[in-house]
């Protein structure tokens, strides 16, 4: 994890959670699950990890019933199709469903980022997937001596 504690299980639950929230309750359709960590006498952040008593496969599982729930939302609703946010403040919380695909569809994404960053730190691993990089041609020892650059040229500029 990173010194603010960010890490994959918490990642998941955390994208999780929040598209339980805009795909159920802002459209009337709530997820029938309960998610304490989101309960308003949480502890912050709950659900940005996951607990000793919260299996990996409990917040896959987790993601994929609100992956399903989440397509049900869309399939069953136009895009034009109203709700409301009820954790957005009164005036901005009138929504279409596209506009909450597109929130999703950032929301989702940035947390990806995260969770390549991640990963990279655990595992070393970068790029599309195994196997598939798509970066550059170039040995593993290079990006090494990149780095090595990389932080001179930080250091030579925060001098100046």
């Amino acid at each position: 994890m990173v010194p603010t504690g960010t890490n994959l299980l918490g990642l998941v639950k955390h994208v999780a959670s929040v598209e339980a929230g805009y795909f159920g309750e802002t459209f009337g359709r709530p997820l029938g699950e309960p998610l304490p960590w989101l309960d308003p006498g949480a502890e912050p952040n709950a659900d940005m990890w996951a607990t000793a008593d919260q299996s990996r496969e409990q917040i896959i599982g987790l993601y994929r019933r609100v992956w399903a729930h989440s397509d049900a939302t869309i399939e069953a609703l136009a895009l034009d199709a109203t709700g409301q946010v009820p954790w957005w403040p009164p005036e901005h919380s009138a929504v279409t469903l596209n506009r909450i695909l597109v929130h999703m569809i950032a929301e989702t994404n940035r947390h990806a980022g995260h969770a390549d960053i991640v990963r990279e730190l655990i595992d070393g691993e970068v790029g599309w997937r195994a196997g598939d990089d798509n970066l550059p041609p170039v040995d593993k020892s290079w990006w090494g001596s990149y780095r090595i650059r990389l932080e001179d040229a930080a250091r030579q500029a925060g001098r100046g």
